[in-house]
């Protein structure tokens, strides 16, 4: 191996809904992180890893830094503020869309640690480059970011410069993972995780905050397809009638939707069986936060 090979830990880190888990799918070339429309969809800590000849760059994707409402929004803002620890560099992801203001509390955050930060503006499609080169001066003003690199994750435009940028921010170190390996998340968690996003896309209102997908069964079956059986819990009996649906309906098309992408995702045929569960007021309850999980 080289001896100029770079390797090391990097954050990501940003308001809810920005695109950190769009940005590292695209990175990676390939999803491990779920994505929908609505906000503080991450929950946990997702590891990606991009291996390339000269360097391993190890992602940390984290939630979204908010103001947490309950049980469940502390443990994820306190897995955010973890992921700011122990590693090499951070790349704060914003967008267009989001204020000065809005941001004030991550950059104050980032002002009490003592590494390179590479901020990163998503979704630049969405924007005019004059727009865009004044909001790069305004926030050069803000802090002394490494770099400021504009990205478009789904055109993928500036890919290439923010994995360069990242490079050179890494110490000379070892490939810590196999090249064949993208991320340290065991199965059943991303099986758990597509269930969810499935629910998130097909549901409004509380309803995709107030669920969490446990799966309770996992059968390698002899002839070669896997068995599973997960349970989705809800905090109220109305919520299960709606994920339910008028004659099973809404199950039936979260199960199916998400079948798909698990095959994808194995690459092997599953049978897929969802149960619907009350578990009351589970967001506040650390008992229940830890068997799930969240903790």
């Amino acid at each position: 191996m080289s001896k100029t090979f770079r390797s090391g830990y990097v954050s990501l880190i940003g308001r809810p809904n920005v695109g950190k888990s769009t940005l590292l799918n695209s990175l990676l070339g390939q999803k491990i992180s779920i994505i929908t429309d609505k906000p503080q969809t991450t929950r946990n800590r997702i590891v990606g890893i991009r291996t390339q000849s000269d360097a391993q760059i190890i992602f940390i994707d984290t939630p979204g830094i908010h103001q947490p409402a309950h049980k469940l929004g502390e443990v994820m803002l306190e897995t955010a503020e973890k992921a700011l620890q122990d590693v090499d560099l951070v790349v704060f992801v914003t967008d267009p869309y989001q204020t000065m203001e809005q941001n004030a509390h991550v950059i104050a955050r980032l002002q009490s640690i003592h590494i390179a930060v590479i901020l990163v503006i998503s979704k630049i499609d969405v924007i005019r480059k004059g727009a865009l080169l004044a909001l790069i001066a305004r926030y050069k003003e803000l802090f002394p970011f490494q770099e400021i690199i504009p990205v478009s994750a789904i055109n993928e435009d500036g890919l290439d410069d923010l994995i360069d940028a990242i490079q050179k921010c890494l110490p000379v170190g070892p490939q810590y993972y196999p090249d064949d390996i993208v991320s340290d998340q065991i199965e059943r968690f991303m099986v758990s995780e597509i269930i969810r996003e499935k629910i998130m896309e097909k549901t409004s209102d509380e309803i995709p905050y107030s669920i969490a997908v446990e799966i309770m069964k996992w059968d390698d079956r002899q002839d070669g397809i896997i068995s599973i059986q997960g349970y989705i819990y809800v905090e109220r009996e109305g919520q299960k009638g709606i994920i339910i649906g008028k004659n099973g309906r809404m199950l039936r098309l979260i199960g199916m939707k998400a079948r798909l992408d698990i095959e994808r995702l194995l690459g092997t045929k599953i049978f897929l069986e969802l149960w619907v569960k009350v578990k009351k007021n589970w967001r506040n309850n650390k008992m229940t936060l830890h068997d799930l999980g969240y903790s």
